[in-house]
């Protein structure tokens, strides 16, 4: 089994921290997304589903048999209990699919994006480094607003429930600022930043 290199990405929402992930898959790196090991535990007959329904009652999983994001959007910002409830399900089950996503790596780097890499405690004793993708919050609204078309104020609210750029960038080890780039720039930028760790 080849030795890994693991580094956690992380960026708030809006940042582009997805394009970057994309931009280190070309260079190199295996990408471990949290975010899609979530979605697929609570897709349609996802592993997390009966748990989740179990916890929340039907009015969680929708028609399709998927957990209802929306409806459990709205609680979960309600109301922190339900937010605790939901990761104490989901948390493990990503845990214990990232690890066996690690090991399976065929790269010897390999990224891990996680959106709330900084706001979780046990997520940087499995890194080496935190490489942060970093904006304004003014560009975070604009981008969810162009991207999702949610309102100004359910924007905000996500971007306070996540760590604050200070705190992403007190965390980070490499920084890309992704303000005022085209994808062009962005990738050469991203490029040079993983040549410097040997990204291959």
């Amino acid at each position: 089994m080849q030795s890994h290199t693991i580094w956690g990405l992380t960026g708030g929402i809006g940042s582009g921290k997805s394009t970057v992930a994309s931009i280190l898959a070309s260079c190199g790196a295996t990408i471990v997304d949290s975010d899609a090991i979530s979605r697929s535990l609570t897709a349609a007959s996802g592993a997390a589903i009966p748990a989740i329904r179990a916890a929340f009652g039907d009015a969680a999983i929708d028609e399709e048999g998927a957990m209802n994001r929306d409806w459990m959007r709205a609680r979960v910002f309600a109301d922190p209990a339900i937010k605790d409830r939901l990761e104490g399900i989901l948390h493990p089950m990503i845990g214990d699919s990232t690890q066996a996503a690690i090991i399976a790596a065929p790269t010897r780097w390999v990224v891990c994006d996680v959106p709330l890499l900084v706001e979780s405690r046990h997520w940087r004793s499995q890194i080496q480094g935190v490489w942060v993708v970093d904006c304004s919050i003014e560009t975070q609204v604009a981008r969810v607003k162009a991207r999702n078309q949610w309102d100004e104020d359910v924007i905000m609210s996500v971007i306070g429930k996540q760590a604050s750029r200070l705190q992403r960038l007190r965390a980070a080890d490499i920084v890309t600022f992704n303000e005022g780039l085209s994808l062009t720039e962005l990738t050469q930028l991203v490029t040079t930043q993983s040549q410097r760790l040997e990204i291959r």
